[in-house]
Parts: C-alpha cells; structure tokens; sequence
C-alpha cells in the first residue's frame, strides 16, 4: 500500500525556491492541458511524451502513463514502477469517462491505498453501467477469492453503497466476527443494509470501545443527534466541511485559520437571507467520542455542528484520510439523511480523500456539491519535482492529489476560487484546463473571505491583563520596559515557519531592539509535527541567552482571546509599540493577517501567495520574503524601522480595508447567492437525469 509522505517532510519539501534560470514551460501544466484539448477534439501536443535523458525524472514518466492519449504499454524507467503506471493509465480512463468493468475492480483493490481511490470514485458509475448481476457476481467472487483485509472491507462496502447482496447472511457474519477492525465495521455495515434480524455484533464481537458503540447505535437505528435540528426559517439548508481541526482551538495541531473561518462563515450564514440554517461537518476520533458520544452539537443560532466518527486512536490529517475514506462517506450519508431536514447544498474546500468521501455523500442524499478548488499543488509540481533526486513517495502523492481535486471539480455542481493576487481566479484555469468549457473561458468566482466582527470574551479585563502580564514579565526580565514587540499566531507547522522566524530574528540581530511572542500549539497534544517545530525553536536560540530571554512562547488561545491580544498590543497607550508578522511560506489568503491589520497592528505577510491580493507593501502593510531567514531577517529590520507616524497611517488604511470589504458577513451573502443559484439549477436540470460523474440515485438489488 502507498504511504503519504509525512505532513513535516511534504512541507519541507514545497518551500523550495525556485531554481535560478527555470525554464519557462512546465511539463506538468502542458501534459494536463494537451490532454483536455484532446478530449474536446481541440489540437495539441501530447505532452512531454519524450524521455530526454538529460531531462529524465519520474514525474515526467507518470506524465506520459496518465495524460498521453496512446495507450502503448511502456517498460517503466526512472523510478516507475508496473503498479505506478497501471494507476496512471485507470486515472486516465476515469478522467474521459471510461470506468473499469466489475471483474477489473475486483482484481485490483488489494495492496494499493492510491487504487482504491480511483475505484472509490467510479463505483458508482460501473456498477450503473454494467449492471447489478455482474457487478454482483464479481464482487461474490473476489469476498471469496481475497484475504486481504484492505480489498475484503473496500468490497463489502462497495457492495452496501450499490445495494447489492453479494454473499448470503450467514457469509456476511463470518467477516462481522473477525478480529479485522476495518472488515468486522464493513461487515456490519453491509449486514445492516441487508435488513438481516440479527443484531450486528451480536455474533461474538460487541462494541469495544466509544467508536463501537456509535456505529452500532447508528446501525441499530437508535438517535445520534440529540433533539436534533428544530425551528429553523425557511430557506437552504447548508453544509460545509472542516475535516481537520477544531473551532475551539485554533493553532492548535490540526486548527488553523480554516476552523476560525467556517465557524464565523457558518454564524453569519444561519443570519443570511434565503439560509435556514447551516451544519458544519467535523470529525470526532476514539478519544473525542470517548468524552462526548453525542453527534449533533449547536453552535449558534441556526448553525449546528456534526461530527462524523473515525475510528483512529488521534485526530486524523489528510495523508490518513485515504484509510477512512468509505467509512467516512458511509457516517456522512447516515447522519446527514437521518436529519429532519434534507440537506440543499454540501460545500467542500480541500483536495483530500475526506472530500472526495463527502462528494460521494452527497449523491448519496441528493445535495447540490460545491467545491473551493485551488492550484494546490499543481503551481508546484515541476519546480517540485521535476528535479534529480525527487522523493518519489512525494511524487506520487502529489498526483494523487491532484486527480482527487479533478475528480472533485467533475462532480461539483460549482466551482469557486480564492481570490488571488493576480488575474485573480485566472490562475486555476491554468491548472484545470477542464474548468474552460464550464464556464466558458472565464474565471470561476472567487467570494470574498473575511473576518467575523471582534466579540470581546466574557472576561476580557482579566484575559486582557493576564495576556499583557506575560508580555511584561518577559520585557521586565530584560530591562527593557518599551519594547517593540512582534507577534506571531498561527500552528507550529513547517508551512508557517516559526523555526525560521525565529533563526531570521536572531541572525540579523532584531532580538536586541524587540521582544518575539509566538502563539500556537500545545504541548498537551502530543503532535509529531508541532514537538519537532518546538525542538527547532530552541535550537534557533540555544546559542544565543539574550534572545531566549527574549522570546516567549504561548499555547494556541481561542480566537476571541488572539483578537483580545492584538488590540491590547495596538493600544496606544501602552508604553510599547507592536508589529504582527505572518513567517508562512505561503498563505493561500491569510485570515489571521486580516484579523491583526482589523485590530490596528502595523502587518506584515509574505510575499508568495494570497496576500498581496488586500496587503500593498508600503501603503497598509509589508510584505516580506519568506524564502530564506536572510531574506526574512532583512523584512525584519524594515518591520521594526517603521516609525509611529508611519505606522499610523498604514494601520489606518488597513482597518478601513478589512472593514469595508474582507468580512464574514459579506462572504456569507456571497455565498448564499452561489448556493442559491446552484440548487435552482440543479432543480431545473433534474429531468434530464442524473450525470455519471455525479449521480443521483442508487442501484437497486
């Protein structure tokens, strides 16, 4: 089975710069767009189809095996393997509509993470077209042919999804008490389809734990959700996704600017005109059900919380999604339609095997799909990998991702951007030629994104003065009693790049003239990730007492007290002065950057990405160089040169932009114009029947 490169290694990785003299064209982007010109009938090369040996490298070999329309088997070089380019040739055919038949599906779950993605996908779309007797028969013979525990859970659920009975009751027990945690749930799950009398577990494995207990709750039919959703207006009902993290911890393991969004776009939402409420769907691992087993939480006034089990001991990421993927579909489906009101739209914003599972929900209860789409990692797969010595695990990953964000553009029902810093949205017509022809050459929309209105914590002047006490305890220590300080939010993260912060502020000696306080992560948590970022921290300053002493370290706060935080820096009447710096690599927008420039700190973010589309060097802001603690260290000094008058007049500019333009309650229209528009359309096109790509309706026994 492939195994994702980790989140820490993949990050290092993407933070390359770009080699001095790269050559204009892309490899990647040319295969991709000669392969849809294609299969519109339009004119184009095929691709870097060529194998140059001073130009060899594996992504060019995947290239040609994925998006070259001759089908020609070739022997596999540089790295590929007969397994990569089987994969690659079935992503093709997926991709132009040619699904494989049940007895191919059948052969090849077993051993292949990557695989079972692709089949995951046309499922759906194979057994429509070949029928239930066949896809029945060759789902009967693999159950009985395979021990691999992997393939047998992929085909029981498979078979549950399509409604097949491909094994007799009695058969389908003898997985349900296996030892096979994966295989007994799949068990269980098909028997339940079945309508089987006997109690799912019943023959020998009980519930052992809190994940157990709610899935056989759920397949007993028993209520998950509490009183569930009451008393909500007319109008849509919506869904969004946020697989990873948690509302109440931002910057904390997996939490990040995405949960301080949904959950301000998920209040101002409930508020909409034309929305009657809004559901969020999270995740709640072994631990979390643990402490709480109840599924269905509200947020706020018209905005509840669901939690979609995975049975994995920690919160899981998106490299561990693939594992849980038909599990997760299956909860999604379950819980959605077991709620008193159908679900109108489903909106998903990564690229993920968790995202491609709530597609498929959502055929499942008829929602209209919406998809945010990024050229993530597409802007970086040649200057990634098309290189001597690329990690091939890496590599394929990438792909992976990419064709699960093609499929994902394919089923929605709409496609949006986030705005960029140029040509806005243009830059995904780049990287998905198939958008073009939806949308008829024009960039896909882009809603505005912001930050929700400041709502100060209940017990403000006490979080207030506990927050400034350690900020002064740490200036006091240095006999220093006006410091600048510089502020940093966000996850300990090699994207966000708080070990190279801090070397960028030692090195070029900016640790003499500022305090340096970094707010994120949790020792509590035990995450890989965050505890390798912490050791790299301390070796940035073991060598150096002074600008220990100077910097302080703060556990991931709740996004009121952050906010809490950065007005009481900005205050004027403090005897210091203040300055917030976004050390990312990339930031695809930025929500905390717009959140310190609302709270009147003088901002600085970088210069690769999604900022420069609100933040204008020299006018509300900085922007910096992120690539190298040199070139940060130098953004460094002119953050700090920024004298007062200067620094009121750029925090002016900024708090009238954020203000004017990037809030909460402006996305949150947008957006239920967007959904509006896509269920009218779905309704009108409902008599034409369901697409392959996103189907309606269920195959029947």
């Amino acid at each position: 089975m492939e195994h994702f490169p980790s989140v820490a290694a993949a990050a290092r990785d993407s933070l390359r710069t770009p080699r001095e003299g790269r050559r204009e064209r892309d490899p990647f982007v040319e295969a991709r767009t000669a392969y849809w010109n294609r299969l519109r009938g339009g004119r184009g090369s095929h691709g870097p189809h060529g194998h140059d040996p001073s130009s060899s490298s594996l992504l060019r070999e995947l290239l040609v095996a994925e998006y070259h329309l001759d089908h020609r088997v070739r022997a596999p070089t540089d790295g590929a393997t007969v397994l990569d380019t089987a994969l690659a040739r079935m992503r093709n055919r997926v991709r132009a509509g040619q699904v494989p038949d049940p007895d191919e599906c059948v052969r090849l779950p077993a051993g292949s993470g990557f695989t079972r993605a692709v089949l995951f996908e046309s499922w759906w779309a194979t057994a429509h077209r070949y029928g239930a007797e066949w896809t029945t028969a060759a789902v009967r013979s693999g159950l009985r042919a395979t021990e691999d525990p992997d393939a047998v859970a992929f085909l029981l659920d498979m078979a549950a999804t399509t409604g097949l009975r491909p094994l007799p009751p009695a058969e389908v027990l003898r997985f349900a008490d296996g030892d096979d945690r994966r295989v007994r749930h799949a068990a269980w799950r098909l028997l339940a389809a079945y309508g089987h009398g006997r109690s799912p577990g019943a023959g020998g494995h009980g519930p052992t734990d809190a994940y157990e207990r709610v899935l056989l709750d759920a397949l007993g039919q028993r209520p998950l959700t509490g009183a569930g959703i009451e008393g909500i207006r007319p109008g849509l009902f919506v869904a969004q996704s946020m697989l990873m993290g948690r509302f109440d911890s931002p910057g904390e393991g997996l939490s990040g600017g995405l949960s301080v969004l949904l959950g301000s776009l998920g209040d101002a939402l409930a508020r909409t005109d034309g929305i009657a409420a809004a559901i969020t769907l999270v995740t709640a691992c072994r631990p979390e059900l643990e402490k709480d087993p109840l599924l269905l939480h509200r947020r706020a006034p018209g905005h509840w919380v669901l939690r979609l089990p995975l049975d994995s001991d920690h919160p899981v990421g998106p490299e561990e999604m693939g594992q849980h993927r038909e599990a997760l579909a299956w909860w999604a489906a379950e819980l959605l339609g077991s709620l008193r009101h159908p679900i109108d739209v489903l909106h998903v914003r990564y690229a993920d095997d968790g995202s491609l599972a709530l597609a498929e929900a959502a055929r499942r209860v008829g929602a209209a799909l919406v998809f945010t789409a990024t050229p993530d990692p597409h802007r970086q797969m040649s200057e990634r990998h098309d290189t001597p010595g690329a990690n091939p695990a890496h590599v394929r990953h990438d792909l992976h991702r990419v064709f699960l964000a093609d499929r994902l553009v394919e089923r929605a029902d709409r496609v949006v951007g986030i705005a960029g810093r140029t040509g806005g949205t243009n830059e995904l017509l780049r990287h998905f030629p198939q958008l073009a022809e939806r949308t008829d050459g024009t960039a896909p929309g882009a809603p505005p994104e912001g930050v929700a209105p400041y709502q100060p914590p209940p017990d403000r002047e006490r979080r207030r003065e506990l927050l400034l006490g350690a900020v002064d305890a740490v200036a006091s220590s240095c006999g220093d009693p006006a410091p600048t300080v510089l502020l940093n939010v966000g996850r300990l993260h090699p994207v966000k790049q708080q070990d190279v912060l801090v070397r960028a502020w030692t090195e070029s000696g900016c640790h003499r003239d500022s305090i340096l306080v970094i707010v994120g992560g949790s020792p509590r948590t035990g995450d890989s990730v965050e505890r390798a970022m912490r050791e790299r921290i301390e070796r940035a300053v073991a060598a150096c007492p002074e600008a220990r002493r100077r910097l302080l370290l703060l556990p991931a706060l709740p996004n009121a007290e952050v906010r809490l935080l950065e007005r009481a820096l900005a205050d004027p009447a403090r005897p210091f002065r203040a300055r917030y710096v976004c050390s990312s690599a990339k930031e695809e927008f930025g929500l905390a950057v717009l959140e310190a420039m609302e709270a009147g700190l003088v901002t600085a973010g970088p210069v690769r990405g999604g900022v420069p589309h609100y933040l204008t060097d020299g006018d509300n802001g900085l922007l910096l160089d992120t690539s190298t603690p040199r070139s940060l260290g130098d953004g460094l000094k002119r953050l700090l040169r920024i004298g007062n008058e200067e620094a009121a007049v750029m925090t002016s500019r900024a708090r009238r932009l954020v203000r004017t333009t990037y809030s909460s309650v402006a996305m949150a229209r947008v957006m239920a114009e967007h959904y509006a528009d896509v269920t009218d359309r779905e309704r009108r096109s409902s008599d034409d029947g369901p697409a392959i790509g996103a189907p309606r309706v269920r195959i029947p026994s």
